[in-house]
């Protein structure tokens, strides 16, 4: 199987049990990682979806700002890695959280 390699993001060295340190996520969380486009770490999405948590006191508000940062992230790479042309190229704009 290939991995996805074209990307800018940072590669750190895993630390324990990454399976392990998924599986105590957050049901929405966990749901929300399933499906998300790029390979995050359990360690980063808890990172931000608990600061979100504790400004905001919303799950929804934590899985808009998970959106909202790999949005970012993937406008960040798509020009370089699919070409000028494609949708997300360059579209670093945040949605606004209802």
């Amino acid at each position: 199987m290939r991995r996805n390699l074209a990307t800018r993001l940072r590669r750190r060295p895993q630390r324990g049990a990454p399976m392990a340190t998924y599986d105590r996520l957050p049901p929405p969380l966990r749901r929300w990682l399933a499906e998300a486009i790029l390979p995050w770490s359990a360690a980063s999405a808890l990172r931000l979806w608990r600061r979100t948590l504790a400004e905001t006191g919303s799950e929804a508000a934590a899985l808009d700002r998970l959106a909202a940062a790999e949005s970012r992230l993937v406008a960040r790479d798509a020009a370089r890695i699919w070409g000028a042309g494609h949708p997300m190229a360059g579209d670093t704009r945040r949605p606004v959280a209802g």
